[in-house]
């Protein structure tokens, strides 16, 4: 009995998808010739607050994607968001010369993103951001410094807890619906 109920928690993991973002196709010289890889960049997530990317590489492509997406499973992040559809606060990312601007956004503005952070906002379950990229058009840097940005993001609950407060969520919701009008 026991057994069965250890299956059953593992079943009812939640279910992952994946995106894939970049095929690149590379190769090595060598005395008789070229030969070919390529490397894959993937990003899953399970569209509740958790997302995680990475490469692959290898001779064919599907393996390259097969290996990304089980290392980019192994490599999930938890990211806090608001109402389960948009971040807390506005925030900046960087990585090498990519930079990120990620804006909070009202009910119904949708993904506005560029490539690659699209495909990470899709993951982690995002409805509504304004994001733009500046600097790096390169891929593996854009999402990068977007998880950059994102690992930045603290919830009121997580920065009550820091400072040592208790955070009622009534008030905060209370205090943002008065601001509002």
């Amino acid at each position: 009995m026991r057994r069965d109920d250890n299956r059953r928690r593992r079943d009812e993991q939640p279910e992952f998808s994946d995106r894939l973002v970049a095929i690149n196709r590379v190769s090595k010289t060598v005395k008789g010739g070229k030969r070919f890889g390529f490397s894959a960049l993937v990003v899953v997530g399970n569209q509740r607050g958790q997302v995680g990317f990475s490469k692959g590489k290898a001779k064919e492509v599907p393996e390259a994607i097969r290996k990304a997406t089980e290392k980019a499973r192994r490599n999930l992040v938890r990211i806090p968001l608001k109402e389960g559809r948009t971040l807390y606060h506005d925030v900046e990312g960087r990585h090498d010369a990519g930079k990120v601007i990620l804006r909070t956004a009202p009910p119904g503005t949708g993904i506005i993103a560029g490539g690659p952070m699209r495909a990470v906002f899709e993951m982690l379950g995002v409805h509504d951001v304004v994001a733009k990229s500046i600097g790096s058009q390169n891929p593996y840097n854009m999402i990068r410094a977007a998880l950059d940005a994102l690992s930045k993001i603290s919830s009121p609950r997580e920065i009550g807890r820091r400072r040592g407060k208790k955070i009622s969520m009534r008030r905060i919701e209370a205090q943002m619906h008065s601001a509002r009008r």
